[in-house]
């Protein structure tokens, strides 16, 4: 079942599935993939800061902090455990 990146909760690891490339602009999907958000890349949510934005997320072995309106266009797939 896929999901959006943002519906993760703390804990959870996923696998990026699809960008919603009708929903981003040129620049910020070029941001995206810049910060290692591409299709198969693994993913986990290690935090939400309070009133849920920004979110901490572990790309690949990187660390990186993401707007939860550029987390609502990254389709995942939680992975079994998750």
């Amino acid at each position: 079942m896929t999901i959006h990146l943002c519906d993760l909760c703390p804990g959870d690891s996923a696998t990026i599935v699809a960008i919603d490339h009708a929903g981003v602009d040129p620049v910020n999907a070029r941001q995206l993939h810049e910060m290692g958000f591409d299709e198969g890349v693994d993913v986990r949510m290690l935090h939400r800061a309070p009133f849920g934005d920004p979110l901490m997320l572990r790309v690949g072995n990187m660390g990186v902090a993401l707007r939860r309106s550029l987390a609502a266009m990254v389709v995942v797939e939680r992975m079994a455990g998750s």
